[in-house]
């Protein structure tokens, strides 16, 4: 980019007619083909909903809650942001309504206005216009100084009443940037009806008419539909939406998300931005040849690996988005097809074997037809017996196992109820009166507020040996940075019973009291951790341990592995077996005396 250019340049999304369009895939593709084309990009969500972030809201509500490296929660499409641009965004990347108030009335509270009436506007606009700006050069690619291109996405649809003082704002904010830099790009919907067959327009043109007037004008249609706008459809939008011809893109089905910045690049969608934008002659012709590799291979893949995905929200995809995301990553890393099978967690319980059989069997023929099992994070007691039984039998049956968070918990609380006896084991939370607990809230945690309560964002997690498999995964590095999101934890003072029954606890916080990475030494792959490795997975760099997962289940982790053989002199005098036995025999025997827990007694290890 040329150093002349110093006025930040932005790219509003904004959509219309329905919600779901995919405004945040079509906002993080837009910044694929800016950036492939040598421009730095960096992004804003616009969520106009009351919360201050997403931490409290349910994955029913708005699907999963994205956690950033700072510990910020936030809107799901921030995460197709990290993704698909391998950046490194921050919490103020997410706007909401709720900071934005909350920033204005501490402002007034403070005296800030000096004795004005504080009004949405401007007081309200122009907070939201001084957020933009400020956030927008926050260097989020690792490169010193700010980016080139803000894309700013407006969550919600055009007209919503929450989301008035956002188009208000961002009206303004068109006219405070000037000509040249400010290029408003609005995705709606051009429906076929069945009984005419006809593709129609008049849905997109009711939208762009309420969007001139709140004050914005697109400069570009991106027309989501079923198959490419016939040239009569694209004439006829341009006249009625006062938008060039050239400038009315089609967003149709493709059999993945990958291909949408093709797509854009094959219509031309970039010399229409870089047109209002003033930037042609700074850039270059758009290089995709990595991605479109991707898009390819993905597109090709036949031969299959199934995962069981054993989880609470199994009815709505979008609560586990990156964990899908980051199994998708590896398989067609390992160039696999891979294919996910829901396993509502609650329907392999006894209960559900009583209450609905048919539930019950159906489950379990999908976990015991599966070649790998995947037990995410989720809140709350409901199906948390399911995903208990799911980590027995992948130990058991020496099935490929990953259980990230409560997946983690879960797991350890299998193995003390079924290896060492202790069939009373439990976490507080389910059981705050529980004899044997297994996991316990955790210290510094708060048990009345609940938004922002919980160890979040990017931790450090210390490998205790070099000779296991997360940390060849790894690449037998000596620690690792993943981020967290949880209030439980494994109890410390129950790891010596486990670690002597066998299991082994591999990574952990710099104090050694936080357990990090818990595995089987002796299973194929039975690995559980407490933070959420899905949230650093991207195209093309697949997480290192669901890449793990994918490859046990295909029969190829032992070549994988070879791949990252421990160095000479890295980890000497420590291994699996003096990790698992390192004096915790006493103690364990201490403990059982003294009968903290009490089934401690008699157990064979």
């Amino acid at each position: 980019m040329s150093k002349e250019m110093k006025k930040m340049k932005y790219v509003l999304v904004t959509g219309g007619v329905v919600s779901g369009l995919g405004k945040g895939v079509t906002a993080s593709s837009i910044g694929v083909l800016l950036k492939a084309c040598g421009l730095r990009v960096t992004s804003i969500k616009i969520d106009p909903y009351l919360n201050t972030d997403a931490g409290t809201m349910s994955p029913f509500e708005h699907g999963e809650v994205f956690v950033l490296d700072d510990g910020g929660e936030v809107d799901l499409d921030l995460g197709n942001y990290e993704r698909f641009l391998d950046i490194k965004l921050t919490r103020d990347n997410n706007i909401t309504t709720g900071k934005i108030y909350q920033a204005v009335l501490d402002k007034e509270r403070r005296g800030d206005y000096l004795g004005k009436t504080v009004q949405v506007v401007p007081h309200i606009t122009d907070a939201i216009q001084d957020w933009i700006e400020r956030v927008a050069i926050i260097p989020v690619d690792g490169q010193p100084g700010p980016a080139d291109v803000c894309v700013i996405e407006l969550g919600g649809t055009i007209g919503d009443i929450e989301s008035m003082p956002f188009t208000e704002a961002l009206g303004q904010f068109s006219y405070r940037v000037g000509a040249g830099n400010f290029c408003l790009i609005h995705v709606s919907l051009v429906p076929v009806l069945n009984v005419v067959g006809e593709q129609k327009t008049k849905p997109t043109q009711h939208s762009v008419r309420g969007l001139r007037s709140l004050g914005l004008t697109p400069n570009i249609l991106a027309c989501r539909s079923t198959s490419a706008l016939d040239e009569n459809i694209k004439q006829k939008l341009s006249q009625f939406c006062h938008v060039p011809e050239e400038n009315v893109i089609t967003l149709y089905d493709v059999p993945n998300i990958w291909h949408i910045p093709l797509l854009l690049r094959d219509q031309k969608a970039h010399e229409a931005i870089l047109r209002v934008l003033n930037l042609h002659g700074v850039t270059r012709e758009p290089n995709l040849v990595e991605w479109t590799s991707r898009a390819k291979i993905c597109d090709m893949l036949h031969e299959p690996v199934r995962i069981a995905m054993v989880g609470k929200y199994t009815c709505l995809t979008d609560s586990y988005l990156s964990v899908m995301k980051a199994l998708l990553h590896a398989s067609v890393s390992l160039r696999k097809k891979l294919v996910v099978d829901w396993v509502p967690a609650s329907d392999l319980e006894d209960e559900t074997a009583r209450e609905n059989p048919d539930a019950h069997k159906a489950a379990w023929k999908l976990l015991k037809g599966a070649d790998g099992a995947l037990v995410p994070g989720g809140f709350g007691d409901r199906g948390v017996q399911g995903k208990i039984l799911a980590a027995k039998y992948a130990r058991e049956k020496r099935i490929p196992f990953l259980g990230i968070c409560l997946g983690m918990q879960t797991a350890v609380i299998e193995y003390a109820r079924s290896v060492l006896g202790l069939q009373g084991a439990n976490s507080t939370e389910f059981d705050p009166d529980t004899k044997i607990p297994c996991v316990i809230f955790m210290p510094e945690g708060s048990k009345t507020h609940m938004g922002a309560t919980m160890r979040l964002g990017s931790r450090r997690t210390y490998f205790q040996a070099m000779d296991c498999k997360s940390a060849k995964l790894y690449g037998n590095r000596s620690f690792i940075d993943e981020r967290h999101r949880h209030r439980y934890e494994v109890n410390p003072e129950m790891v010596p019973c486990l670690e002597d029954a066998g299991l082994c606890f591999t990574g952990k916080d710099e104090t050694g009291q936080r357990m990090e990475i818990v595995e089987l030494p002796n299973h194929p792959y039975y690995v559980g951790v407490q933070f959420h490795p899905e949230f650093k997975s991207r195209p093309g760099k697949p997480s290192a341990l669901f890449l793990g997962l994918i490859a046990a289940a295909c029969g190829q982790l032992d070549a994988l592995l070879h791949g990252h053989k421990v160095p000479n002199g890295v980890g000497h005098g420590i291994s699996k077996i003096n990790i698992c036995q390192n004096g915790n025999a006493a103690k364990f025997a201490k403990i059982a005396t003294e009968g903290i827990y009490s089934n401690c007694n008699g157990v064979h290890v």
